[in-house]
């Protein structure tokens, strides 16, 4: 069997998850408009290192979403790494802050942790039903993967 060439991740970039999540707020802040905003969020999942073609099937694929979305996660208790993409461009940049705050971070720090960026950055207003299902669907993925290796 072939290995799957894992594609190199961006994440963590800040320390911890909290830092992670101030750092985003105050990027957010910076803009004065949502069209800014969801510019950014474009910008931002444009970021994320594609996946490999064996990822992309059906049992990595994260359902909830309205959009395609898949997620591989590895690792343990000691540090989850989360790969994953989406075909909608806003989607891919949700995915982008999520990952953000909790990828590369420990299985206990990841499920202590509320995704407090949401609400601090106005996202949850902003977001169609769909999209705030399929953040929330992401969301529960990256907890539940937690909650497995405590």
């Amino acid at each position: 069997m072939n290995a799957i060439a894992i594609p190199a991740s961006p994440f963590p970039i800040e320390t911890s998850a909290t830092d992670a999540q101030v750092a985003i707020r105050d990027e957010f802040a910076f803009f004065g408009d949502w069209s800014e905003r969801y510019q950014y969020l474009i910008d931002l999942g444009r970021k994320l290192p594609d996946l490999p073609a064996e990822w992309k099937t059906e049992e990595h694929r994260l359902h909830g979403c309205q959009s395609m979305v898949w997620i591989v996660a590895e690792g343990g208790r000691d540090r989850l790494d989360f790969h994953a993409i989406s075909d909608s461009a806003i989607v891919s940049g949700l995915i982008y802050l999520a990952l953000r705050v909790y990828s590369g971070r420990s299985a206990a720090e990841i499920a202590r942790t509320d995704a407090d960026y949401i609400a601090d950055i106005g996202l949850a207003r902003h977001l169609s039903p769909t999209r705030s299902n399929g953040l929330a669907a992401l969301l529960g993925f990256i907890r539940d993967q937690a909650q497995r290796h405590l």
